[in-house]
């Protein structure tokens, strides 16, 4: 399934979008393979090598219109591409902050409806955005300068639904910064 997905990936030119750290496709590659080294789950890994196919809230560029969700399931998955959604979907100036309560108010940035995900959900969205940001972080300095006070923040309001391979990253990553309780 990751094969057919890169090949689309291709396809729509994710190797041509820059992104920081270099192209699009390299860093959705970097991710799926973060996300793999933490010892997540196949369609875990799947969304994060498509986690950016409908833009995100931080990644506005999609390289497909939500109209067209069941083409990406038909490639990586139900379960996936679920995950995809969900993270694209993400309001996190809204979300964010309550993410790890039992009752999460998770915003759908495109529909505006609030509701609570379920925890498994709640996790592979916590994973996924660790994975992301911690990849943009250790790859360009200036990103971590500029943002690694507010990733402190979120991750460690997040620690619960992390995985310790994702809290170990996290140290590794953002450990310089002071505070740092993940």
């Amino acid at each position: 399934m990751s094969d057919r997905a890169v090949a689309w990936l291709r396809t729509l030119g994710a190797q041509e979008i820059s992104h920081p750290g270099g192209t699009l496709l390299a860093h959705l590659e970097r991710v799926q393979g973060l996300l793999g080294s933490w010892g997540a789950r196949p369609a875990l890994r799947r969304a994060g090598l498509c986690h950016a196919f409908y833009g995100t809230d931080g990644f506005p560029t999609a390289l497909l219109p939500l109209a067209r969700r069941a083409e990406l399931a038909a490639v990586i998955g139900d379960e996936a591409e679920e995950i995809v959604y969900l993270y694209a979907a993400c309001d996190r100036a809204a979300s964010h902050p309550t993410l790890a309560l039992e009752e999460a108010s998770f915003r759908n940035r495109f529909t505006g409806r609030v509701h609570s995900p379920a925890l498994e959900l709640r996790r592979d969205l916590a994973e996924l955005s660790a994975a992301n940001e911690l990849d943009l972080a250790r790859i360009d300095p200036a990103f971590r300068e500029a943002w690694g006070a507010e990733l402190l923040a979120l991750f460690t309001r997040l620690r619960g639904l992390l995985s310790e391979p994702a809290r170990r990253e996290c140290r590794a990553v953002l450990g310089g910064l002071e505070g740092w309780t993940v």
